[in-house]
């Protein structure tokens, strides 16, 4: 499943914003927001303060803060804040990510109370609502169609697909309907933003025209600024895992094969984040060097980014993700290099290669990490360079200016000028 920025401070496009061509009112339909610190949040965040700043006027429509646990307290009925200058709407929802069931009475409850809300949001120019939340469309797709104004599908996951890779959804009734709202989601869609090149072909096979698709990655967390070589610390290198600790990163597979490349390598690794598997990934350690961090935020996070030897990112050896992991593109903004651990026809594994920031190595290979791992760790140089390159591909292409500036640009195509 798609994950977006994670586990810094709420990210900041730094300095002074450029001024649109033109004001727009947008309404960002996301059914996770700050103060969440990870999967899609951090990033709807990012995208309606920046858009705010170069001079639109943004509303946000949410749910009740709820990932990776519920934060809301007693507050369970809708209530309006501002947070960073952004007006924000919440909705109730009801809770649930254990099964196929639950995690679809909370899509549809997030759904109802969309509909619900309906009346009270004004009318916007543009309609920018954010996928996963495939349900969650259909209020878009009829406010959009009453009101006749344009509205667009910023796609992070394609949850019918997602829904039946990992398994949580089978074949049947249920999948079908999916599918069905999937079409039609395209199809009423002005424009469908997609995070990867994968994202693209996947659509173009679906017969999305290819006009109506524009791809822009997610931007990373931090600005990219100056390449900084890591800070060399006392101890072991350490390898760093951060970021949702969910079942299809396959993390407890990757850290109970480990062990014995670790130990060669004189390395640790450490994992910052949490999440629905972070017990799984205990119970795998064994005697491996592993250190649990928890959920790291800000200056924390940063700092242990700074001290990180190798970037590593995990997935299950039988998902093709389409997108791009967050933490991949926070390594490469801190010139970081990278192992991806990753099926070898992924989008994650193309990026790493395509931008020299790394190595992959194929997840159902992991009996190969015991010589790869002190191979790794051992070049200095080789981690510099790689460094380097991953850093200069993020700043041509997960700049979060440059991201905001390319949303900006189609957006003000669509809303015909007044």
């Amino acid at each position: 499943m798609a994950a977006a920025p994670a586990l810094l401070d709420r990210p900041r496009v730094t300095g002074r914003a450029a001024t649109a061509p033109r004001s727009l009112k947008i309404q960002l339909w996301s059914s996770n927001y700050d103060p969440e610190p990870s999967g899609i949040a951090p990033l709807s965040s990012m995208w309606a303060q920046a858009m705010q700043a170069r001079g639109h006027h943004v509303d946000v429509v949410s749910a009740h803060p709820h990932y990776p646990k519920p934060i809301w307290g007693r507050r369970v009925r809708p209530y309006r804040q501002v947070l960073d200058g952004v007006p924000v709407l919440r909705l109730p929802l009801w809770i649930g990510h254990d099964s196929a069931f639950q995690r679809m009475r909370q899509e549809l409850a997030h759904t109802a109370a969309l509909g619900a809300a309906l009346p009270v949001l004004g009318r916007p120019d543009v309609i920018v609502a954010v996928s996963p939340s495939f349900p969650a469309l259909v209020p878009a797709m009829l406010d959009a169609r009453a009101r006749n104004i344009p509205w667009t599908l910023w796609l992070q996951d394609i949850l019918p697909d997602g829904a039946a890779t990992t398994g949580l959804i089978r074949s049947g009734p249920l999948l079908s309907a999916l599918r069905g709202l999937e079409r039609i989601a395209y199809r009423s869609a002005s424009r469908v933003f997609v995070i990867s090149d994968a994202f693209r072909r996947n659509l173009l096979d679906k017969g999305v025209p290819n006009e109506k698709i524009t791809r822009i990655y997610n931007p990373s967390a931090v600005p990219v600024g100056e390449y900084v070589e890591p800070l060399r610390v006392d101890g072991p290198s350490r390898l760093l895992v951060m970021g949702n600790i969910g079942h299809s990163q396959g993390l407890a597979e990757f850290v109970g094969a480990a062990g014995v490349g670790l130990s060669r390598a004189g390395a640790q690794l450490r994992v910052a984040g949490a999440g629905v598997a972070e017990d799984d990934v205990r119970a795998a350690i064994g005697g491996a060097d592993v250190d649990m961090l928890g959920l790291l935020l800000g200056d924390e996070m940063e700092r242990e980014l700074r001290t990180t030897t190798l970037g590593v990112v995990t997935q299950r050896a039988d998902i093709v993700e389409f997108n791009l992991p967050s933490k991949l593109m926070n390594y490469m903004a801190h010139g970081l290099p990278v192992l991806a651990v990753v099926n070898e026809r992924s989008e994650c594994a193309r990026i790493v290669r395509e931008s020299g920031a790394g190595w992959v190595l194929d997840s159902g290979r992991l009996g190969e990490l015991d010589t790869l791992l002190p191979q790794l760790v051992g070049d200095q140089q080789e981690l510099l360079a790689r460094g380097r390159a991953g850093h200069a591909f993020a700043a041509r292409h997960f700049s979060p200016e440059r991201v905001v500036e390319r949303y900006e640009e189609d957006l003000v195509r669509l809303v015909p000028a007044s």
